[in-house]
C-alpha cells in the first residue's frame, strides 16, 4: 500500500469548523494527504466574557508538534494563526529542527471579520524569524498591505511590487492574492525573477470564511505530493475556487467555503494561469 504524504497544520482551532486547523485537515483529506494538527490557540466567542481567542500554552505546543513527529512523520508543514510573539519564536524554532524543505507560512493576522489575530510585538519576529524559513508566504492583499506598512495595494501591478519588496524578508516564493482587488480575482507568484499569476472569476458570494487558510493547505498538500511550486499554487487555486463557488451557511453568519466540492461538484470555473 502506498501511504499517503504527512502533512502538518500548526495554527488555531476555529469552533465553527470553517478555518484554522478544521479547514486545514479537511483540505488535507480531500487532497488524499495525511493530517495532524498543532493547535496554537482556540478561536472562539465568549457569550458573556466575548473573549476571542484562547492561547494554549508553550508546553501544549511543544507537546503537539513532538508527539507528531514521533508518531507519524512529517513532509510538508505550514503555518496559520500564530497570535504571539512568544508562538512565533517557538514556530520558527520547530521549523528549523523539521527535515521537511516544504514551509508554507500563512501570515494571518486579521480574521474574515476584521477580528485582530495577530498581536503587534508579533509582526516584527513574523517577518525577521519566520519569513527566511518559508518555502512560501501567502499574504492577501490586507496582509501584504499591513506587512509594508500600511501601503495601499490597488490593481495587479500593485501586487507585483508587493512581492517584490516582500520577497526581500526571505522567503523562497511570494503568493499576493488579489482577492480584494475588482474585476477577477487574480493571485501574483513571485520567485525574485518572474511573476506568475492566477486567474479566476470573481464570485459573488459572502461565504468565504476559511478561504485563505484551505488556498495555503491545498498548497501544503500539494508540495507534499511532489507538485512543483507553480503547480501547487495553481493545483490549490482550483480547489479554493471550486470550495468558494459553492460556498454555503447555515445561519445568517458568513459562512464556509465548501471544502468537498471539488469532489462531490467538479471544477466550477476556469483558472487562467500567465
Amino acid at each position: 500500500m502506498n501511504k499517503p504524504p504527512r502533512v502538518l497544520t500548526i495554527a488555531g482551532s476555529a469552533a465553527g469548523g470553517s478555518a484554522g486547523i478544521q479547514a486545514d485537515l479537511k483540505t488535507f483529506q480531500e487532497l488524499d494527504v495525511y493530517g495532524m494538527s498543532v493547535i496554537t490557540a482556540i478561536v472562539a466567542r465568549h457569550p458573556e466574557t466575548n473573549k476571542n481567542v484562547h492561547p494554549q500554552t508553550m508546553e501544549a505546543i511543544e507537546a503537539q508538534y513532538a508527539t507528531a513527529v514521533k508518531q507519524v512523520g512529517i513532509d510538508a508543514l505550514k503555518t496559520g494563526m500564530l497570535f504571539s510573539k512568544e508562538v512565533i519564536l517557538k514556530t520558527s524554532k520547530i521549523i528549523e529542527s523539521s527535515v521537511t524543505d516544504h514551509i508554507v507560512i500563512d501570515p494571518v493576522m486579521v480574521g474574515k471579520l476584521d477580528s485582530k489575530l495577530l498581536e503587534d510585538d508579533a509582526i516584527e519576529a513574523m517577518k525577521s524569524e519566520l519569513f527566511p524559513l518559508a518555502s512560501i508566504i501567502t499574504p492577501n492583499m490586507p496582509e501584504a498591505s499591513f506587512l509594508l506598512d500600511d501601503r495601499k495595494l490597488n490593481n495587479v501591478d500593485d501586487l507585483k511590487q508587493a512581492a517584490i519588496d516582500l520577497h526581500k524578508l526571505g522567503p523562497k516564493y511570494v503568493l499576493v492574492k488579489g482577492g480584494r482587488l475588482k474585476g477577477p480575482a487574480i493571485d501574483v507568484l513571485y520567485d525574485g525573477k518572474s511573476f506568475i499569476t492566477y486567474e479566476a472569476p470573481r464570485i459573488d458570494t459572502v461565504h468565504t470564511s476559511g478561504a485563505g487558510c484551505t488556498y495555503s493547505a491545498a498548497i501544503t498538500a500539494q508540495l507534499a505530493k511532489g507538485k512543483t511550486m507553480a503547480e501547487a499554487v495553481e493545483l490549490a487555486k482550483r480547489f479554493v475556487t471550486t470550495a468558494i463557488a459553492y460556498g454555503f451557511s447555515y445561519t445568517d453568519k458568513v459562512g464556509p467555503t465548501y471544502h468537498a466540492a471539488l469532489r462531490v461538484k467538479g471544477e466550477s470555473h476556469q483558472i487562467i494561469v500567465q
